[in-house]
């Protein structure tokens, strides 16, 4: 159908969500959409919930990851355009029409793409601060991209199916990335429209936001080396959060042999890397105070700049000994 737009919601025990995410897609203005939802072997509520909604289910009898899913969603889909989006992200009600649009006017061949609102769901701290970190960081460069992250991403059916789908083989929460790169070098470009938005719920308390980012972080770094671009800047695995790591990384070693020596050129040279680092990242910074206000910008930049980078930097070290004494998942083309 030639307008049809086919929205496609993987879900995995997501029970508490995925009952918030359908009635937002429900409530979206564009006039013709389908709604398909792809549970993958949950073990909660999750069936009981999405049942209460008009949407096409297909269930996967057991746990074979998000690309799965979201591939058998694609194969029972009749629209035109495919939206993938996740079970804890709440479409606006402009969502779907800026992507049919988008994807109008850059052409079939484009994989467009959308980003969080600033304003997470839930307004806990660390939830408003990575709901801003990822806004800021997948739309700056817009409307170029390195990659179009799943959470809002439109596409032509047929591209789509011609270039096999998501690989089911990849690390896990890469399989966007992957396909995005495997299909720019197919000759398909990747347009960023930050108007094109959706609402996360995180509900992040420290505890998992520094487990996100220590995960995200070992996963990413050994995809990045195994595509050798690991000083790449790649929308949030951005250059200004390596540098980050990087000084904080410097700062610690160059306070223990201050500890040790008592040599003050080293707290200098401290400073010195840490005026620095707030300059690279000043764009992130101000973000923070654009979206939450002066107190909140100063709390977040001390969380970003003396916390997040341990569990990124952790995480970075377990991806590559990950990657040097195991062998690499390779992707599975689908057939």
């Amino acid at each position: 159908m030639e307008n049809l737009v086919s929205v496609i919601i993987p879900n995995r025990n997501g029970g508490t969500t995925i009952g918030k995410c359908l009635a937002a897609a429900q409530a979206s203005q564009h006039g013709n959409f389908e709604i398909i939802v792809v549970d993958d072997g949950s073990e909660d509520n999750s069936i009981e919930v999405i049942e209460l909604y008009p949407c096409k289910l297909v269930r996967l009898e057991q746990h074979g990851g998000a690309a799965q899913a979201r591939n058998a969603g694609a194969a029972r889909s009749r629209g035109r355009i495919l939206f993938f989006t996740d079970a804890d992200c709440l479409l606006q009600p402009d969502t779907l029409a800026l992507a049919a649009s988008t994807l109008a006017l850059e052409g079939s061949n484009a994989i467009i793409g959308g980003t969080y609102t600033p304003a997470p769901h839930d307004r806990r701290f660390f939830s408003r601060f990575q709901s801003i970190f990822i806004n800021f960081f997948e739309t700056r460069h817009a409307p170029a991209a390195d990659y179009i992250a799943t959470h809002a991403l439109a596409m032509d059916a047929s591209v789509f199916r011609g270039n096999r789908g998501f690989a089911e083989g990849v690390r896990p929460i890469l399989e966007d990335v992957e396909f995005s790169h495997r299909l720019r070098r197919a000759g398909c470009r990747l347009v960023m429209n930050p108007a094109i938005q959706v609402q996360h719920i995180f509900n992040y308390s420290l505890v998992r936001s520094l487990r996100n980012a220590f995960t995200k972080s070992l996963y990413w770094t050994g995809y990045a080396i195994g595509n050798r671009d690991l000083l790449a800047d790649s929308g949030t695995a951005s250059a200004g959060l390596k540098l980050n790591v990087l000084v904080f990384a410097g700062n610690a070693g160059l306070l223990s042999g201050f500890v040790l020596t008592g040599k003050m050129i080293l707290l200098a040279f401290m400073a010195l890397a840490l005026a620095f680092d707030l300059f690279v990242n000043r764009g992130l910074l101000l973000a923070y105070r654009r979206a939450e206000g002066l107190g909140f910008a100063l709390v977040a930049a001390l969380y970003y700049l003396l916390l997040y980078p341990l569990a990124v930097g952790a995480g970075a070290i377990a991806g590559m000994l990950r990657h040097l004494f195991s062998s690499p998942l390779r992707p599975r083309e689908n057939r």
